[in-house]
Protein backbone atom coordinates (compact mmCIF):
# COMPACT_ATOMS: atom_id res chain seq x y z
CA UNK A 1 0.00 0.00 0.00
CA UNK A 2 2.02 2.98 -0.91
CA UNK A 3 1.38 6.53 0.53
CA UNK A 4 3.12 9.61 -1.88
CA UNK A 5 3.78 12.48 0.15
CA UNK A 6 3.69 15.71 -1.68
CA UNK A 7 5.34 18.79 0.17
CA UNK A 8 4.78 22.19 -1.14
CA UNK A 9 4.93 25.99 0.16
CA UNK A 10 1.59 27.02 1.95
CA UNK A 11 -0.48 28.62 0.18
CA UNK A 12 1.24 28.15 -3.36
CA UNK A 13 -2.32 25.95 -4.66
CA UNK A 14 -5.76 26.29 -4.21
CA UNK A 15 -7.94 23.56 -3.45
CA UNK A 16 -8.61 22.15 -7.01
CA UNK A 17 -5.02 22.38 -7.36
CA UNK A 18 -4.74 20.22 -4.82
CA UNK A 19 -6.78 17.96 -5.15
CA UNK A 20 -6.07 17.75 -9.03
CA UNK A 21 -2.21 16.84 -7.30
CA UNK A 22 -4.13 14.20 -5.57
CA UNK A 23 -5.76 12.67 -8.63
CA UNK A 24 -3.04 12.98 -10.93
CA UNK A 25 -0.25 11.46 -8.69
CA UNK A 26 -2.86 8.36 -7.75
CA UNK A 27 -2.84 7.75 -11.35
CA UNK A 28 0.18 7.71 -11.97
CA UNK A 29 0.65 4.98 -9.15
CA UNK A 30 -2.08 3.03 -10.75
CA UNK A 31 -0.15 3.36 -14.39
CA UNK A 32 2.57 1.64 -12.17
CA UNK A 33 0.75 -0.74 -9.74
CA UNK A 34 -2.46 -1.65 -11.53
CA UNK A 35 -5.99 -0.53 -11.15
CA UNK A 36 -6.41 -3.20 -8.15
CA UNK A 37 -4.38 -0.62 -5.97
CA UNK A 38 -6.29 2.67 -6.79
CA UNK A 39 -8.48 1.95 -3.28
CA UNK A 40 -5.20 1.46 -0.89
CA UNK A 41 -3.02 4.48 -2.81
CA UNK A 42 -2.54 7.03 -0.45
CA UNK A 43 -1.70 10.72 -1.25
CA UNK A 44 -1.01 13.29 1.17
CA UNK A 45 -0.19 16.76 0.62
CA UNK A 46 2.16 18.60 3.06
CA UNK A 47 2.09 21.99 3.26
CA UNK A 48 5.22 23.85 4.53
CA UNK A 49 5.17 27.49 6.18
CA UNK A 50 6.31 30.25 3.75
CA UNK A 51 9.68 30.41 5.03
CA UNK A 52 10.48 27.50 6.06
CA UNK A 53 11.41 26.18 2.33
CA UNK A 54 14.77 26.92 1.14
CA UNK A 55 16.87 26.69 -1.86
CA UNK A 56 20.35 27.92 -2.62
CA UNK A 57 19.95 29.36 1.04
CA UNK A 58 17.28 31.88 0.48
CA UNK A 59 13.87 30.71 1.77
CA UNK A 60 10.51 30.91 -0.18
CA UNK A 61 6.89 32.15 0.13
CA UNK A 62 3.87 31.69 -2.21
CA UNK A 63 4.69 35.16 -3.39
CA UNK A 64 7.88 34.16 -4.40
CA UNK A 65 6.87 30.44 -5.94
CA UNK A 66 4.34 32.12 -7.99
CA UNK A 67 6.93 35.24 -9.15
CA UNK A 68 8.93 31.90 -10.47
CA UNK A 69 6.02 29.98 -11.93
CA UNK A 70 4.70 33.31 -13.92
CA UNK A 71 8.56 33.68 -15.26
CA UNK A 72 8.56 30.14 -16.33
CA UNK A 73 5.53 31.18 -18.18
CA UNK A 74 7.04 34.16 -19.80
CA UNK A 75 10.31 32.12 -21.15
CA UNK A 76 7.87 29.03 -22.38
CA UNK A 77 8.06 29.01 -26.22
CA UNK A 78 5.74 26.03 -26.88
Amino acid sequence: MPLVTVDVIESVFSPAQKQAIIENVTDAMIQVEGETMRAVTWVRINEVGEGDWAIGGQTLTAKDVHALAQAAEGTDHG
